[in-house]
């Protein structure tokens, strides 16, 4: 690996680092990842730092009140909000930037591209981007659920090129370090599958966070396939941000796609949820390149959901089968009555006039899925 070619690099900090006790923020493990920081800033390196801890570091104010109650968790993320910012803000010399989000920020096109032009100004103007999940008025339908998720989001938001994911271990292993002493470390993955996720398991149980390494490797999976390189590192030590620094890798490294989607389509695969599906016959025959002119009415079986004009749909076959992603040019309600309709002409001339069911500028083939 070599950091010469970083522009600009997005790290991810979990709620284990901010707040280990679960008594408020502690800098004890944040001052060796933010020097890191600040020595990539002097070398010219952009950084977008997403933090966790919000809700770990308000939790000692409610002590007398149970975590699982939602409105009571959203009431930690709010109260511990401040205190992260103003721990990471006290850490720095320099200017930094709050940014709280949802996932229906994120999934919303136009919403996201205003997401991305925030990023890049506060770049350009030297101030540290500091992101993180909106928890305080996040719904189960709008959340992203996990910050090793939203980072990889935000690393292709930012036209990021190495992300850099810290954890409570070394890196990725074969088996969980935590139970076997013979578990090896993986300090290189070119290709994430099936066998991949396997080692990475479950979520840690009664941890601080709500992720593991498994949504670690999710995120990994999305940023590589954007061009770019993810690293898994051990958060706790500072030896590892002074390998990273040195262009060595102290943990494992998630090899970048050397063909990366493009931005609009790695969007719609990776970030955008699908509102809704589209159902066809079993023998629908998509092309590799999905042509939208080929979906019509007449292919279409069911229309399941409620989704509005532009909203992002799922189109798959009668079995199941995943074609494509792709932003809907009509609502379900409107789709539902054409494809009902017995005379087919109808259809086809009503279609003619108002064009293809899907927008061909936002698609994305899931065939290979």
């Amino acid at each position: 690996m070599s950091r010469s070619n970083w522009n600009r690099i997005v790290v991810k900090v979990g709620s284990a680092l901010i707040a280990p006790n679960k008594q408020g923020c502690s800098s004890h493990y944040l001052l060796s990842i933010a020097q890191f920081i600040v020595k990539c800033r002097a070398m010219g390196t952009q950084v977008v730092l997403v933090s966790s801890g919000s809700v770990a570091a308000g939790s000692h104010l409610f002590p007398k009140q149970e975590k699982s109650d939602i409105a009571v968790k959203k009431a930690m993320a709010s109260a511990g909000q401040t205190e992260m910012i103003a721990t990471w803000d006290r850490l720095f010399d320099f200017s930094c930037a709050q940014i709280l989000l949802t996932h229906g920020d994120l999934r919303d096109r136009e919403r996201y591209v205003s997401i991305r032009e925030t990023i890049f100004s506060l770049l350009e103007h030297g101030i540290l981007p500091i992101i993180n999940e909106n928890d305080t008025v996040t719904t189960d339908k709008l959340k992203v659920g996990d910050n090793d998720n939203l980072s990889a989001m935000v690393a292709a938001a930012a036209d990021a090129d190495a992300l850099i994911i810290c954890s409570d271990v070394d890196g990725l292993y074969d088996k969980n370090p935590h139970e076997h002493d013979d578990a090896q470390l993986l300090s290189w993955v070119d290709n994430i599958d099936e066998n991949i996720y396997q080692m990475a398991g479950g979520a840690v149980k009664g941890g601080v966070g709500t992720g593991g390494m498994r949504t670690k490797i999710e995120a990994a999976e999305k940023a590589v396939s954007h061009g770019i390189d993810t690293f898994i590192v051990n958060g706790f030590t500072e030896l590892s941000f002074n390998m990273l620094l040195e262009g060595k890798n102290p943990g494992t490294h998630f090899q970048a796609h050397e063909q990366p989607m493009q931005e609009n389509v790695h969007w719609m695969r990776h970030t955008s949820n699908a509102q809704g599906e589209v159902i066809v016959e079993n023998d629908f025959d998509a092309e590799l390149e999905f042509d939208t002119e080929q979906l019509t009415s007449s292919e279409i079986v069911a229309v399941k959901g409620e989704f509005s004009v532009g909203d992002t749909i799922l189109v798959r076959k009668n079995d199941g089968t995943k074609l494509v992603k792709a932003r809907s040019n009509y609502s379900s309600c409107l789709l539902n009555f054409i494809a009902k309709q017995d005379n087919e002409k109808f259809a086809s001339e009503f279609e003619q006039k108002t064009g293809p069911i899907i927008s061909n500028q936002h698609i994305a083939n899931l065939e290979d899925e």
